[in-house]
């Protein structure tokens, strides 16, 4: 007898992949739809969520076979964060643009409710600084505007979610939200798990307007209209990207750290609150987050990072070749020396969390070339990591290793300098789409596939990268890329996060 397949979707800022994944935990089958974005004004970012449930729909076509369809026994759904859609309820149609988590327009409200006084009470419930990537201020934005009185809110015509909230509702029932997803929202009291009231008035947000908050587990609607797949086969997992991502690495326990490195990244574990230094706790630069919610929510540590393969592919653009090119390009160049681009495109992220940096290019001279410029680009990844690397010590927990996945990943120069910049071992997966493999296992478990001790002691393969560079090379590099943020931050001394 076929033995059963487990359909995991991944819906990324740039595009909507899926895998088939098996009992034994292999890919059977991969499918894949692009994505666009535009950007009506500088700083502005929207997608089209009927576009983003048409690509889940191609993806699913691509990747599922009319032979394998009724093999297909679960479904889970790894999702982009943070962006923020509003839809009718009773309908299920969009009304607003989703605005994506770079979407950096409401940066004048985030200073408005800062200057009120309110920005250490939101950081003290929901984890997380008060900043335009998180959805709160975009709901606001987009309500202020088509439904300014509330009134449509408050009736609960509407409804106001991240983007796995508006996929899931394609499927019909109640609307819900993952409990992942729902805490990046910036309206959940973190250690709660709830929306709390007060953040609710601070942005203005009905709670009639919201979803329900579930668990990564459910219950969720069955799927329907995801052709071949039947009707009716249950979703049984529903994770955040990049806590799916950390999920994927056997990351079941607090102790090891990734860094998942995409169109922005992200630099997360799950949190020990006993591991942290006494009197100071968390660092400032670093969010706490809601990582997934099985048997109990689990809490997590994030750094956020802005831009990091988008600054390749700019960079690419901006010099005439493809993003293959640039590697090799950068390749060329053995060290960019005292050249460096802080990608500060839309301010910068963690641990900096400073919405008016600005992108800078400095230290070049008029014997700068091609290869130097590419290596720098190519090194802004890696020293961004570094520095919430650096913070996630400050907080007093020890860093011995750090898992790596995502497409830049692949480029071993730059495991090689993550490696050396943040002095401790780089572990690269050989699973390129560890946010899918996330979730798949994560519905298996819920299945009754997998089980936590089976996927414990799976092999994933890969390769480590060990520091090489002498550590008085290291700090003289990190030094002189925080004098290079400071530049971006408007700052004369070195910075510190």
């Amino acid at each position: 007898m076929a033995s059963p397949l487990i359909l995991a979707i991944d819906q990324g800022t740039g595009s909507t992949k899926c895998l088939l994944v098996d009992d034994t935990g292999a890919v059977v089958a991969r499918g894949s739809a692009p994505l666009g974005q535009s950007t009506p004004h500088p700083g502005w970012v929207e997608q089209d969520a009927d576009e983003i449930w048409a690509s889940v729909k191609k993806a699913v076509a691509g990747c599922v076979t009319e032979e394998l369809a009724p093999r297909v026994a679960a479904i889970g759904f790894s999702t982009q964060r943070e962006s923020c859609v509003i839809w009718d309820r009773r309908t299920g149609k969009a009304l607003t643009p989703l605005l994506s988590w770079q979407d950096q327009r409401t940066e004048d409200r985030c200073a408005d409710i800062r200057a009120r006084g309110y920005g250490e009470l939101i950081r003290a419930k929901s984890g997380l600084p008060l900043d335009p990537m998180f959805s709160a201020i975009k709901a606001k934005w987009l309500l202020d505007r088509m439904d300014p009185d509330r009134s449509r809110a408050r009736a609960g015509e509407i409804c106001i979610g991240t983007i796995d909230s508006f996929l899931l509702s394609r499927f019909g029932g109640e609307a819900i939200v993952e409990a992942g997803n729902a805490s990046r929202m910036q309206l959940l009291d973190v250690a709660l798990g709830d929306y709390d009231e007060a953040l609710l008035d601070i942005f203005g947000i009905p709670k009639a307007a919201l979803p329900r908050i579930v668990p990564s587990v459910g219950p969720f609607p069955a799927c329907r209209d995801l052709a071949p797949v039947p009707d009716g086969v249950p979703v049984r997992a529903v994770m955040a990207d990049s806590h799916s991502a950390l999920f994927a690495h056997g990351a079941y326990e607090p102790g090891p750290i990734k860094a998942t490195q995409g169109t922005g990244s992200s630099v997360m574990g799950l949190l020990d609150p006993s591991s942290l230094k006494s009197g100071s706790g968390l660092h400032r630069g670093l969010c706490l987050t809601l990582a997934w919610w099985i048997d109990k929510p689990m809490l997590g540590f994030e750094g956020n990072i802005r831009s990091a393969g988008s600054t390749l592919l700019w960079m690419a653009d901006l010099l005439g070749i493809d993003a293959g090119d640039l590697a090799r390009l950068a390749a060329t160049c053995e060290d960019a020396g005292n050249v460096h681009l802080v990608p500060g495109f839309n301010g910068l992220g963690a641990p900096w969390w400073d919405g008016n940096a600005v992108a800078t290019l400095s230290g070049f001279t008029l014997g700068a070339g091609r290869s130097v410029i590419a290596r720098a680009a190519l090194d802004s990844i890696a020293h961004q990591i570094a520095d919430l690397v650096d913070v996630v010590r400050q907080s007093g927990m020890t860093v011995e290793r750090l898992h790596v996945d995502g497409g830049p990943t692949r480029n071993d120069q730059l495991m090689q300098f993550e490696a050396d910049m943040t002095g401790v071992t780089v572990a690269r997966t050989d699973t390129a789409e560890l946010s899918a493999m996330g979730v798949a296992h994560l519905a298996g478990i819920a299945e009754g596939i997998f089980s936590f001790a089976g996927l414990s002691r799976m092999n994933r393969g890969g390769r480590s990268f060990e520091p090489l560079m002498p550590e008085e090379g290291r700090a003289a590099k990190r030094m002189a890329w925080r004098r290079a943020v400071a530049r971006s931050l408007g700052d004369v001394a070195p910075a510190q996060p």
